[in-house]
């Protein structure tokens, strides 16, 4: 039995996983969904003080508590941050680290750094006044939707588990000094239906362990957890 830990990225909850769980589970597998502070059913605690550094927290307090090993760790967009953090503090209790659809940072990069649109979106919540809450982008037309989910339905679901994002999220940078979590195995999944004029960072021929990187894709869009949830759920069955 194998422990996956899907972490959530900006806006979602750990609810966005729904439908990958079962899926992971039946085959045996341990999964885990924490939903980070400030979304879903804790954003009640979202503030202007919420920032990468605490999501990092919520990880590896949770791995800690429940005394986890061997963990698949999973981010999503975001949490690519969150993850790189995480296995930076703790590498030995991380097997397998799953760059989803994900940000990608060396250490000492924030969001914007890894990617930098995303200052656009901090300079439409400025203008708008909105300040350190960040909203979720808009629905765009098909095939792109919101965060690439089309389905009238699935698009009225993942409405309900949205929330804003801290600004602090995207500013704070993400960390790895430690020697220990280059040797950790990583992989990385790409979804391929993307906006014109989206820029991806290449990933490196060679992962930080010196073999060779692994890339696999889905044709869908960014959830790719809502839209194909059996062709993700295959991917991450053949790391555990």
């Amino acid at each position: 039995m194998s422990t996956y830990l899907l972490v959530h990225g900006a806006w979602h909850s750990g609810q966005s996983w729904e439908r990958v769980v079962p899926l992971l589970t039946s085959a045996g597998h341990r999964v885990v969904t924490p939903t980070l502070t400030g979304y879903g059913d804790k954003a009640h605690l979202l503030s202007p003080e919420v920032g990468l550094d605490t999501h990092v927290d919520d990880v590896v307090g949770l791995i800690l508590e429940e005394d986890f090993t061997d963990v698949v760790l999973v981010g999503h967009s975001y949490a690519g941050l969150v993850i790189s953090s995480v296995a930076n503090r703790i590498p030995d209790r991380i097997a397998q680290l799953v760059y989803l659809d994900a940000m990608v940072p060396v250490d000492g990069e924030t969001a914007v750094d890894v990617m930098p649109v995303t200052q656009t979106m901090i300079d439409r919540a400025a203008k708008a006044g909105t300040g350190w809450r960040i909203p979720p982008g808009p629905e765009l037309p098909p095939p792109y939707g919101l965060f690439g989910v089309t389905d009238p339905a699935d698009v009225a679901w993942l409405r309900t588990m949205l929330s804003d994002q801290p600004l602090l999220c995207l500013q704070q940078p993400a960390r790895l000094d430690n020697p220990a979590v280059n040797a950790i195995e990583r992989t990385h999944i790409h979804c391929t239906v993307k906006p014109e004029g989206f820029v991806r960072r290449p990933v490196p021929a060679i992962q930080p362990n010196g073999s060779p990187s692994q890339v696999w894709e889905l044709p869908t869009g960014h959830d790719c957890m809502i839209t194909m949830p059996a062709e993700l759920s295959e991917l991450l069955l053949k790391l555990g």
